[in-house]
């Protein structure tokens, strides 16, 4: 099974929460200016809520996959205040043809000291955890 992470991020909580599920799936987490270029099983991909929606490089980015390189996205993120994207993520998914997995890992992120200190280690771990149920089905 071949996996991909990409993820985007402000704040730098996505960051640490794409390197735990990365790790556990036993590949590189990139940013998202690095395409997918090879054809992958899984796309793990991670991202948050910035002013009520998906950020437009992470529509851009959806907008810009290869439905027959893809085979699915699996949503993952933190907010501090919003639920996951994992609605937007599937409609702009959508557009393209590329299934989302209804699975997802979403955490309380921190933002200007609200929920000061999350993602912690014990959401990294959780999110690893995901990721290994994800991969080793």
């Amino acid at each position: 099974m071949k996996i991909a992470v990409r993820y985007y991020t402000k704040t730098g909580n996505t960051k640490r929460l794409a390197e735990a599920v990365a790790n556990a799936a036993g590949v590189e987490a990139l940013p998202l200016e690095s395409p997918v270029e090879e054809p992958v099983d899984i796309l793990f991909l991670g991202n948050s809520y910035y002013a009520f929606t998906i950020d437009p490089e992470v529509r851009r980015f959806i907008q810009s996959l290869d439905k027959n390189k893809v085979g699915r996205i699996v949503n993952f993120g933190s907010a501090a205040l919003m639920n996951s994207t994992i609605k937007k993520v599937k409609e702009e998914a959508g557009k393209v043809g590329i299934p989302v997995d209804d699975r997802e890992f979403h955490c309380k992120g921190e933002f200007k000291g609200i929920h000061k200190g999350k993602p912690d280690a014990e959401d990294l771990v959780a999110a690893a955890a995901f990721a290994k149920s994800i991969v080793g089905e």
